[in-house]
């Protein structure tokens, strides 16, 4: 049984991140967000009071992201990044970890960068993105391990400007490892219903994805029998 177009929305973070939009896209994705009621936009760092403004008493969390989209950036710039957003309107933050101290073993780092960030969130949520393209198995499991004892709330697949984004594979890697106070966020190619849902089997309960509309539109023509839109099976969004 599939389930309903009210229920995938609300795992939806409608991802706002394209460097060439303008402010009045980010505006209409808002408004699209707010209509579909997802759980999240996730905007840029300088789209977040905009999209605040539009989401207030919708529902609809604003999330942005911290250290994006290479993780590379000092502790505290990501800090102080982190507290400047909180206070321009965001709700959940998606913050990129030290991939290169990640994949160099300096677990230590990688472990003190994640917790600084989420006491900067002051109990908001957290979803650490591991960008898993760049990552053996172990290191997966690694990053995942210290995402979870440095008090994120997720963890996640992939910033969606990397070469690969969300498998199967990882999500059930990723599932695995973290108990089951951390969910599990699949972004990087989510643009058909079908990859959600496949993704959703494997673990993940929040999704990154541009293609929305599109994915709710085939879900709501599944339900009625028909078939599905032409639009959602055009695969689009770099997200």
């Amino acid at each position: 049984m599939i389930p309903s177009v009210e229920q995938v929305a609300a795992m939806i973070d409608h991802s706002l991140l394209r460097p060439e939009l303008t402010t009045a896209e980010v505006r209409h994705g808002c408004e699209v967000a707010a209509r579909r009621r997802t759980a999240s936009v996730c905007v840029r760092p300088g789209d977040v009071a905009t999209a605040a403004a539009v989401l207030t008493g919708t529902g609809v969390l604003v999330g942005t992201v911290v250290g994006f989209p290479h993780g590379s950036t000092t502790t505290a710039l990501k800090v102080a990044e982190t507290r400047e957003l909180i206070a321009a309107g965001a709700g959940e933050i998606d913050m990129v970890l030290a991939i290169g101290r990640l994949r160099g073993g300096e677990t230590g780092y990688v472990l003190d960068d994640i917790a600084a960030v989420v006491a900067a969130a002051e109990g908001r949520c957290v979803k650490v993105i591991l960008e898993t393209a760049y990552l053996d198995a172990e290191q997966k499991v690694a990053g995942c391990r210290l995402a979870e004892r440095a008090g994120a709330r997720f963890v996640k697949t992939s910033t969606g400007f990397a070469p690969g984004g969300a498998t199967a594979a990882d999500i059930r890697l990723m599932r695995a490892t973290v108990s089951p106070a951390v969910a599990v966020k699949a972004s990087g190619g989510v643009r058909t219903l079908d990859t959600l849902l496949e993704l959703a089997a494997a673990g993940a309960t929040r999704f990154g994805a541009t293609a929305t509309e599109a994915i709710l539109d085939d879900l709501a023509a599944r339900h009625r029998g028909e078939p599905a839109p032409v639009a959602s099976r055009v695969t689009a969004g770099s997200y």
